[in-house]
């Protein structure tokens, strides 16, 4: 959709029960938010609370300093992914911009949008990245794809050496921040 002089991507979601979605959103004009771990922690909070409200499955994730990515499968048959992508990312931004304008006012030129309605963003704008999956194997290469993305970035050298990822939990070498739910991976059933 084409607003004046702005492209904004819209993203199609289809909440269909029994369906696995591979998420991925970013930081406003893809800015490293995601490198403090104070923002990090925001986020860890914000998607434990979002998990119980929303009742859905973390099989992955991977908090890369400027995009997040999310396998998740609501329980549920009635669902919202635009819901749960609300209950996540709203209360990160709200900490967020409340941090900055208490101790450090002039970080918020980093949010800062330009516009008198909504004058800052901690997320980007727009739907972000929203697949449906199905298929085990899709699944299993999701997961893969997520957990080496630090790798690629030259993070770090092992995807298990990412702390706010759930690479070392699923190569049962430590626990990340955020529980994953492999009692309803369907690789087990």
């Amino acid at each position: 959709m084409r607003d004046k002089d702005r492209v904004t991507k819209k993203c199609k979601r289809y909440d269909i029960a029994g369906h696995a979605h591979e998420l991925t959103f970013s930081c406003f004009r893809n800015r490293s938010f995601l490198s403090k771990k104070r923002t990090c922690e925001y986020l860890v909070e914000s998607i434990n609370k979002a998990r119980v409200k929303h009742d859905f499955s973390l099989w992955a994730y991977v908090f890369m300093p400027d995009h997040v990515h999310l396998l998740i499968r609501p329980r549920k048959r009635d669902y919202s992914v635009s819901s749960i992508l609300q209950s996540i990312k709203q209360p990160v931004a709200a900490k967020a911009r409340a941090y900055l304008k208490r101790e450090n006012p002039s970080g918020l030129k980093h949010l800062a949008t330009g516009q008198q309605d909504r004058k800052y963003h901690f997320w980007q704008k727009g739907g972000g990245y929203d697949r449906n999956i199905t298929r085990t194997d899709t699944l299993i290469e999701a997961v893969k794809y997520m957990h080496l993305n630090p790798v690629r970035k030259g993070l770090v050298d092992v995807p298990e050496q990412m702390y706010y990822s759930s690479a070392a939990a699923w190569a049962s070498v430590a626990d990340g921040p955020l529980p994953i739910d492999r009692n309803d991976w369907p690789i087990f059933h």
